[in-house]
């Protein structure tokens, strides 16, 4: 049976740092990585301001430097990320309002790989960045 994205976000993980021995996804050997956890992009994603966006370059990069490392696992982040997202889809699934869920559509941008992934159309995430902006 299918793991629920609910079941994978309450999964219990704890926050890395590690020091490349070799070269990954374009950071260089040497450097101190951050593998974070689906609870630390969400708490992230949720201090972004309503009508405010980011990406997932950015918020890398800041959880990064929070961190006190050169850079954030970009795979990690990735599958975090889209657990984040399908939690909230679930939730809204369920019943919940776009305003009581996590909004990934907030860092999750319409042209995204990941947007094109998940189990909504791409144009509501579109669609909900117009409407949070007042657009």
């Amino acid at each position: 049976m299918k793991m629920k994205a609910c079941d994978k976000f309450h999964k219990r993980r704890s926050p890395k740092k590690v020091m490349l021995d070799k070269s990954f996804a374009g950071i260089k050997a040497g450097q101190m990585l951050f593998v974070g956890t689906p609870q630390i992009v969400a708490d992230y994603i949720s201090k972004i301001s309503h009508g405010e966006t980011s990406n997932v370059v950015k918020m890398r990069n800041q959880l990064a430097r929070r961190n006190k490392c050169d850079a954030m696992c970009p795979a990690s982040t990735a599958i975090f990320l889209r657990i984040v997202a399908e939690y909230a889809i679930e939730e809204m699934d369920q019943g919940k309002s776009p305003s009581d869920v996590i909004p990934f559509w907030r860092v999750v941008e319409p042209d995204d790989k990941l947007a094109k992934k998940l189990p909504i159309d791409p144009q509501w995430i579109e669609d909900q960045r117009k409407f949070e902006q007042g657009a």
